[in-house]
């Protein structure tokens, strides 16, 4: 159960949405919309459809039908004016009055929304509780780390005013733009003139709506801590931490620390940049170690020139707490897997693939696609996946998990035999399954020949690679050839799974030269879902996204 769903039934799913992320996706390339991602998570919520939307800046209550009489009733009852909600808004500003109501026209003006003489009428009423208790918005947390270690300053109580908004109407920006009209913007909306801080400081604390079907009032409320750190809510919202505690905790700009990223690697931190540490980051990583209890931090260089240099050069470093083992184990998606600081620029495993990792567990990738279909998935024991730049095989294990016979096939020895130890940790028979050291496109081509078929074939090779038999890759320049000799070894009705981290290749362009080539072979696309990095690798426009997956079902 995600963290951040607060009720769901039949017809309703209602979550917490954490301040910085869409309700949904703003552009086809970008980064999932909270929306989208739920959409194609579960096959439950395929049909799942927008009823509202809150801000990207406003965290809190919002609620999705599952069904054409969901959708409807909820779409009557906003039009009709007959649902209630409450938003709570903090301020730095004086507020003279208890109670009042703001009644304006409102247009848009650049990003900007304006109360003017033309537009949409917009009314909101506003209330100072008479207890404005800050301590009452600070929730529980059962993720792990205590809340208090990640208050991020100011604010303080007294030197603020919380006020409760109640908006009649439901016209975008409403509530921004009635309170720095009345005097008092909200803290950290710096759009509408309020003071800068860590977030907008406003949340939809109360949904009141009536059930689809018994017309029963339900009332759905989420707490807030407006001085919780929102890089760690966003990954409180997402990660289940039962059975995930491998993921990024800092992603660059996006995070507010530009060229810095920082993972949670089950007991450990690893940090990368291009440059060494300073103080601040330092700090900062001190931090984290001691909110999650962690037992120690690496920092890892970033540079371009990595295959010049030795193994110890290569490998992060530790620079805070104790060392780890030569190797440890993290557990990702209730899947376990061995990583090392000891092996070089690599760890054992790239976290932006978390989520499709786990669509191999589940057998289900979108809303609109199945990794298999029902006649083959209802005969799991012949169920064939091959995975081409295996690494440590991480999307094999999962495949493996789901019922499926694997075949890795990579480059390098050292990695196969690591993979077959993670199959080993999930109690998986490596011997069940066949590892194929060698090139892949001369692999490739061999089982062709040996008229080999796959139900699904990963393709996920890295942004550069060498080898003697091929020589010199480029995924911008060859992975359309790749494509084409994937493309025999894929069954009829096959998935083929092209994923590329290349970030100076557009995903305009990486997609057109996929489905190019997948047309160049003869060969029709019956389905197809484009996924982009998941939540906790969050996308904005001084951090664009880089990693592009493209999954096909081809006929």
């Amino acid at each position: 159960m995600l963290p951040s769903l607060l009720f769901e039934n039949e017809h309703l799913l209602v979550v917490n949405k954490p301040a910085g992320w869409n309700t949904h996706a703003p552009s086809p390339f970008a980064g999932e919309g909270i929306y989208d991602w739920l959409k194609h998570r579960e096959p439950r919520w395929a049909k799942l459809a927008i009823i509202h939307r809150l801000d990207k800046e406003t965290s809190g209550v919002i609620v999705f039908g599952k069904t054409p009489l969901a959708n409807h009733s909820l779409t009557e009852q906003f039009a009709s004016r007959t649902v209630q909600k409450k938003y709570l808004l903090l301020t730095d500003r004086a507020v003279d009055r208890k109670e009042f109501l703001v009644k304006s026209r409102i247009v848009r003006s650049g990003e900007r929304y304006v109360s003017s003489a033309q537009g949409d009428l917009a009314e909101t009423r506003f209330t100072i509780p008479a207890t404005a208790d800050l301590r009452k918005l600070i929730p529980d947390s059962d993720f792990g780390f205590r809340i208090s270690d990640f208050r991020v300053e100011p604010p303080q109580v007294g030197s603020y005013t919380l006020i409760e908004a109640s908006p009649l109407t439901g016209r975008t920006h409403q509530i921004r733009v009635h309170a720095a009209a009345s005097g008092f913007p909200i803290l950290g909306d710096t759009l509408y003139g309020g003071t800068a801080f860590q977030r907008v400081c406003l949340h939809a604390a109360e949904l009141q709506v009536r059930h689809p079907a018994s017309g029963e009032e339900l009332v759905f409320k989420a707490p807030v801590d407006f001085s919780f750190d929102t890089r760690l809510a966003l990954r409180q919202a997402v990660i289940e931490p039962e059975f995930t505690n491998a993921y990024r905790l800092i992603h660059g700009a996006s995070d507010g620390w530009p060229g810095w990223y920082v993972d949670r690697l089950g007991d450990f931190l690893l940090s990368q940049a291009e440059e060494p540490l300073n103080d601040d980051r330092r700090k900062q990583l001190a931090q984290l170690l001691e909110t999650f209890s962690l037992r120690g931090a690496y920092h890892k260089i970033l540079s371009r020139h990595v295959r010049k240099a030795n193994l110890a050069q290569a490998s992060p470093q530790l620079t805070l707490g104790e060392p780890a083992p030569p190797t440890f184990l993290i557990q990702e998606n209730d899947v376990r897997l061995e990583l090392s600081f000891n092996e070089g620029y690599s760890v054992g495993l790239f976290l932006d693939q978390r989520d499709n990792r786990r669509r191999f567990l589940t057998g289900h990738v979108a809303a609109n696609l199945s990794l298999f279909q029902p006649e083959v998935a209802n005969r799991k024991s012949q169920i064939s996946v091959l995975n081409t730049f295996a690494y440590t095989c991480g999307f094999s294990v999962c495949a493996a998990r789901a019922g499926a016979r694997t075949t890795s096939l990579d480059l390098s020895k050292k990695y196969l035999e690591w993979g077959k130890r993670n199959f080993a940790l999930n109690k998986l028979n490596p011997a069940d399954h066949d590892f194929i050291y060698g090139d892949v496109f001369d692999w490739l081509k061999r089982l062709s020949k040996k008229g080999r078929k796959f139900d699904v074939v990963v393709l996920d090779p890295p942004t550069f690679s060498r080898s003697k038999e091929h020589g010199a890759f480029r995924a911008e320049k060859d992975f359309g050839k790749l494509v084409s000799l994937a493309l025999p070894l894929t069954k009829t009705g096959g998935v083929l799974f092209t994923s590329t981290n290349d970030a100076g290749w557009s995903a305009e362009h990486f997609v057109a030269t996929v489905e190019a080539s997948v047309r160049a072979g003869k060969r029709s696309i019956a389905q197809r879902y484009y996924a982009p990095q998941p939540p906790d690798f969050p996308v904005n426009r001084s951090e664009p996204a880089y990693l592009k997956t493209l999954w096909l079902r081809v006929d």
